[in-house]
């Protein structure tokens, strides 16, 4: 590569135009400037001018005189401009890092947010050992290092068995749904040169119920995507030309208070963590010497969550209704009743995925059972099928409990997942459709009075009354004991899941703002999505996930009249700059139209109302509304069918 020096001796002929050159290069770039900060799209920091036109581009007597300057001392000003351009182009690159840049400054990130004290973690221990003498951190970290390894071998072959004695119910089944979207795809995640770098205890968290603690596990591996058809030899080959990527996780693990550390007995070597009996698996995941079910967290620890470092939290949140809720049923807890919401939202995807809600009958209400067969029944009449692919779950959070007037106990859970999906024909591969970040709750509904089964632990996929695992028959009593499950005497049976605009409207929440937590909206870099997490709760306005999530909506409706005009397109691309997201991703939901999202806000509904809201207070993050923003807010609410309630919403603000 020829060094700066000889480039300006070759371009020395030149000399006589380049103040002519410069003007004409000047000349094309501020109108274009100004042009993106008027209308196209670029992001500008600075507060905007109220002037038309190119009132904020360089003075013309600037460049004049920067045009004077660089024809009077060439030697000097020539290389000036060079380094200004690469300053400039540099400023410009980090402003939008490429995907190598943005896994770097997401794995910064997940270091920061995972870091720890010496102190902290003997901190940790020690309180441990006061109910656990003969608790040890480095062998519990050899045990989440070998459980690692396992369950990556196991996610490879595309068969958990081998690992679902370590896992909760939940954990369990969004595996297993996991493998049958990505065979449905038509493809299996190949990984090779797997390597664990470092594992370490972040945190405890110990309640009456349950100890918990958080392991960082750093990681490297290659990973790739190739067919379903292709052998174990052919998908490590292909995963061998795949680059090396490093990787945080957090893995959470649950074990009830004051369980006791049986050393040389456990389920690493094949022991009943419980009676010390070997224990040879078996779909029941019980043992057959002492009946303990070794998957609940009564006996030992069990791995409850996957998080990417990146979205770890070590916050607590609230739950408005919680201490309540506890009077008439002291053993509620948000460990059990995140986990059974968990299970029936991956069994909630399976049952569209494959168009079949028997897996649901025992664990939904009659109506939630319905409903969702009527839409399913009108794809099938339509020849049409649900997509879901690389689904991932960001937050699993119980938001609000309450009493109903009916005498059901109800559990708002919001859950933060993403996917690529769509409405498809059958038996065709789906569209290319972008991910989305979903925002859903759903309600869960219990017989007021009934109590929390502590003997099943975690284990929130049996029988609350013979403890046997719920089968996936279309039968809504269980088939061991005969106990009615999908009336919700017993135990917590899935009501409703609804976006959250519509929940808040139709479910009487209106008053209540469930705080956003942070989501993913991509698989984890190890091919296996990620496993809900407790997440903390920020501001609606600086939460990635939910701008992301707005945005794509209002593309979405934007082009659900079929035409999507330039004003509207610039408008949009502006809120992508502001708002930090893709623009690549926002032309996907644009070209792909209203078939991204099934049921849209109904024009001047009060679902639109909250919608409209919401990105109003997007736009009032940094406490005014500028003119492209008005115009912007005037257009979706032109779409939503509210101009005449955007004043009072800007307002109330």
């Amino acid at each position: 590569m020829p060094s700066p020096r000889t480039v300006l001796r070759q371009l020395a002929p030149w000399a006589p135009w380049w103040p002519s050159a410069l003007a004409l290069v000047a000349l094309a770039l501020v109108p274009l400037d100004a042009l993106a900060r008027g209308g196209g799209g670029e992001h500008y920091t600075r507060p905007s001018s109220d002037r038309d036109g190119g009132g904020d581009g360089i003075p013309i007597w600037i460049l004049f005189e920067a045009f004077r300057l660089v024809f009077r001392y060439p030697k000097v000003m020539i290389p000036l401009l060079v380094i200004c351009g690469v300053g400039y182009w540099l400023y410009k690159r980090n402003l939008h890092p490429t995907a190598t840049t943005r896994k770097a400054l997401d794995q910064y990130e997940a270091d920061q947010r995972t870091q720890v004290t010496s102190r902290d973690v003997s901190g940790w221990v020690n309180a441990l050992k006061l109910k656990d003498p003969a608790f040890e951190l480095e062998p519990v970290l050899g045990k989440v290092r070998r459980l690692f390894m396992d369950l990556q071998q196991a996610w490879f072959r595309r068969d958990m068995t081998p690992v679902r004695p370590f896992l909760s119910d939940a954990t369990w089944q969004r595996f297993g749904v996991q493998l049958k979207l990505l065979d449905a795809q038509g493809v299996r995640d190949a990984i090779t040169d797997i390597e664990v770098l470092d594992v370490q205890l972040i945190g405890l968290e110990q309640s009456e119920w349950f100890d918990s603690i958080q392991v960082r596990v750093q990681a490297r591996m290659r990973d790739t995507d190739v067919s379903a058809n292709d052998t174990d030899a052919q998908a490590v080959e292909a995963a061998r030309r795949a680059r090396m990527e490093t990787f945080t996780e957090v893995w959470t693990f649950v074990r009830k208070p004051g369980v006791q550390t049986r050393i040389g007995a456990d389920l690493f070597q094949g022991k009943c963590p419980n009676c010390g009996a070997p224990y040879k698996g078996g779909a029941a995941n019980r043992c057959e010497f002492c009946n303990a079910v070794v998957n609940s967290g009564n006996y030992d620890w069990t791995l409850t969550e996957i998080t990417q470092g990146v979205e770890h939290s070590r916050y607590h949140r609230t739950v408005d209704g919680l201490l309540q809720a506890r009077q008439d049923d002291p053993a509620l807890n948000l460990e059990v009743l995140e986990d059974r919401a968990s299970l029936l939202f991956w069994k909630w995807i399976d049952a569209q995925s494959r168009g079949d809600t028997n897996g649901l009958s025992k664990v939904a209400t009659p109506d939630a059972l319905g409903t969702l067969n009527s839409e399913l029944d009108g794809l099938r009449r339509q020849g049409r099928r649900r997509v879901f692919l690389e689904c991932a779950v960001g937050s699993v959070d119980v938001r609000l409990l309450e009493v109903d007037p009916r005498g059901y106990d109800r559990a708002h859970v919001e859950i933060r997942w993403s996917a690529r999906m769509g409405v498809g024909p059958v038996n065709e591969r789906p569209p290319q459709i972008p991910t989305l970040p979903q925002r859903f709750v759903f309600t869960l509904v219990r017989k007021h009075g009934a109590r929390t089964n502590t003997a099943n632990g975690v284990s929130t996929d049996r029988c609350p009354q013979c403890n046997a695992p719920l089968t996936d028959s279309a039968a809504t009593a269980c088939e061991f004991c005969g106990t009615q499950l999908a009336n919700g005497e017993r135990d917590w049976v899935l009501s409703s899941a609804l976006p959250f605009e519509a929940w808040n409207v139709r479910e009487g929440a209106s008053s209540y703002r469930a705080p956003p937590a942070r989501a993913p909206v991509a698989r984890p870099s190890n091919g296996a999505p990620a496993v809900a997490s407790s997440g903390s709760g920020t501001d609606a306005v600086l939460d990635v996930q939910e701008r992301h999530r707005l945005l794509y909506m209002m593309a979405a409706i934007a082009a659900s009249d079929g035409t999507v005009t330039p004003a509207e397109r610039r408008l949009l691309k502006l809120c992508a700059e502001r708002w930090d997201v893709e623009w690549s991703q926002v032309e996907m939901a644009l070209n792909a139209g209203p078939q991204l999202f099934e049921r849209l806000v109904a024009r001047g509904s009060p679902e639109a109302e909250v919608f409209l809201r919401n990105i109003v207070e997007i736009a009032l993050v940094d406490g005014r509304i500028d003119r492209k923003e008005r115009r912007m807010l005037e257009s979706a609410a032109g779409h939503l069918g509210l101009q005449e309630k955007l004043a009072s919403m800007i307002s109330d603000r």
